[in-house]
């Protein structure tokens, strides 16, 4: 049988190939791992910042298509009017939309500027006073720049010679009659948005520039806003994160280091921590893992004592089997030697059924675990166990008498395993009986138990020993009963099948006062056929 034949095997295959795709993710602390799903989409939006470009570009296209309609529209109110009027405009124009204008005759010459004819209505930032604010500012405009690799802006010089030649913006308006547009950048990061368009049709022209601040300084604005945001942010889900990953990572490390303690088994008394505070998954996980280390240390302690308990049990036949054989060889007399061989095979026989009953006792639990159960009548289940043993006449002339409810007794388990168990206190039964004595065997049903209880008319059990009885190889026998019959496991097989049952069986004396003991199975009601 392969692993693929098994169900389990299957499902951890299955598992296993997908968490293979995630192999990368395993060699990342947990700690790394919240941290980088927290920080990620604050990254992210961090870097939005560098998608502000596109912001900026779509103030500059509306001030460009600005730009062009008052460069038309000045110069349309220029063609035709006089000099005196022309500067009038030039100087108010200026004056309302903050920029500079010039006018430049056919020949190309400067002959009227808006700064020349009154007071400049704006100013160039000063290059030669700058503080770390506008160098972070422009080192970051810088970068940004470099990311989206954005175009190239030139820088913006005035022309050594006031003539229209020296603007390609005027020369391209001049051949090609409409407007033209030109953008360059000031030291400071800043636009400077020049505009070109004829007046009239004497081959005049005029020139607006126009520094658009405001557009850097919203960007930049934005910027700091989102930045400042980002960064906070950040800080706290940072925070968070390792806070997070602390009331994870540091439980999971005790519970790990608590986990290999108990598997090098350096020390017995490990405890691993409960964290009873806890009420989420972290809590939950602490208590299954102390439940489980105690739950295995506990079967460690029952396994070592039993395979004492079985070494102790075995030697004793042993010894007896090896002197049986050891003498028949020193001995003549026949009697004497036919003596010894049926000693010799009696213990044979008791350390057969020794090896049988301990082989059953270690594996029923495993045998359990992988059970299917089903639902089943007890009371008809005992009925038929009775009318079997009377037919094999296994009850020894006692008179077993069986007392059950009108309707069924339903219970869910593995009706074989509750054979087992009943036979075993059948058995029991009949050996503390007195010939020709009475059992009674009585099933009760209750709201949420089914009781099945075996009666004998035997010596009865003290009350210091009601728990022992149940122990493993702990055999107190009737005197006329040949020593060996039992292995004194049947009772602690009978337990542990009604416990991997959810139910219990306990030693009881008799309650209508007369001599003998009861041995009671409790079993849960089927919930759904209890009414």
């Amino acid at each position: 049988m392969t692993d693929a034949d098994i169900p389990e095997a299957g499902l951890r295959r299955r598992i296993d190939a997908g968490l293979d795709r995630w192999s990368w993710s395993r060699r990342l602390s947990l700690t790394t791992r919240i941290l980088a799903v927290n920080l990620l989409p604050l990254a992210l939006l961090g870097g939005g910042i560098f998608y502000l470009d596109t912001y900026r570009s779509q103030l500059l296209d509306e001030r460009y298509k600005l730009a062009r309609i008052e460069a038309q529209i000045t110069a349309e109110a220029l063609a035709g009017a006089s000099r005196e009027r022309q500067e009038a405009l030039l100087i108010q124009i200026g004056k309302e939309q903050r920029m500079r204008l010039r006018m430049f005759d056919a020949e190309g010459r400067l002959w009227a500027d808006s700064f020349d004819l009154d007071e400049p209505s704006f100013e160039f930032a000063d290059m030669s006073d700058v503080d770390w604010r506008q160098n972070l500012a422009q080192t970051l405009d810088k970068i940004v720049d470099t990311v989206v690799a954005a175009r190239p802006v030139p820088d913006y010089v005035e022309p050594e010679s006031d003539t229209a030649d020296a603007w390609p913006e005027l020369v391209r308006a001049r051949e090609e009659g409409i407007s033209q547009i030109e953008l360059r950048d000031w030291p400071d990061g800043t636009p400077v948005i020049t505009a070109a368009a004829p007046v009239g049709l004497n081959g005049a022209t005029l020139l607006t520039t126009r520094n658009a601040t405001d557009i850097t300084e919203a960007v930049r604005s934005a910027r700091s806003t989102l930045g400042i945001g980002v960064f906070f942010a950040l800080i706290a889900s940072s925070i968070l994160s390792l806070y997070l990953a602390r009331t994870i990572v540091l439980p999971l490390q005790s519970l790990a280091k608590a986990a290999i303690r108990v598997r090098l088994g350096r020390d017995r008394q490990v405890t691993v921590p409960r964290l009873p505070q806890r009420r989420d998954e972290i809590g939950l996980l602490a208590r299954a893992v102390s439940d489980m280390s105690e739950a295995l240390r506990q079967r460690i302690d029952a396994v070592e004592h039993f395979a004492a308990d079985v070494a102790h049990e075995i030697k004793n036949p042993l010894a007896s089997l090896r002197s049986a054989i050891e003498s028949l060889g020193k001995v003549d007399d026949p009697a004497l030697r036919e003596q010894l061989t049926d000693i010799a095979a009696h213990d044979v026989r008791r350390i057969d059924r020794l090896v049988t009953e301990i082989s059953d006792a270690s594996r029923i639990d495993a045998e359990l675990s992988r059970a299917t159960f089903e639902e089943f009548d007890i009371g008809g289940l005992a009925e038929a166990i009775i009318d079997a043993r009377e037919d094999r006449s296994e009850n020894e002339e006692r008179r077993v008498i069986l007392a059950r409810p009108s309707r069924p007794a339903w219970v869910m388990g593995v009706p074989m395993r509750i054979e087992r168990v009943i036979q075993n206190l059948l058995d029991n039964a009949v050996s503390f009986s007195p010939p020709n004595g009475t059992i009674n065997v009585t099933v009760e049903t209750d709201s949420d138990w089914i009781n099945l209880i075996v009666c004998d008319e035997g010596p009865g059990i003290p009350g210091d020993a009601r728990e022992k009885v149940f122990q493993r190889f702990h055999s107190v026998r009737p005197d006329a009963e040949e020593f060996g019959h039992h292995s004194g496991l049947g009772l602690a097989i009978a337990r542990t099948i009604a416990e991997a049952h959810d139910g219990n069986l306990v030693a009881l004396p008799r309650e209508d006062g007369k001599q003998g003991a009861c041995l009671v199975l409790g079993l849960p009601a089927i919930a759904a056929k209890r009414k």
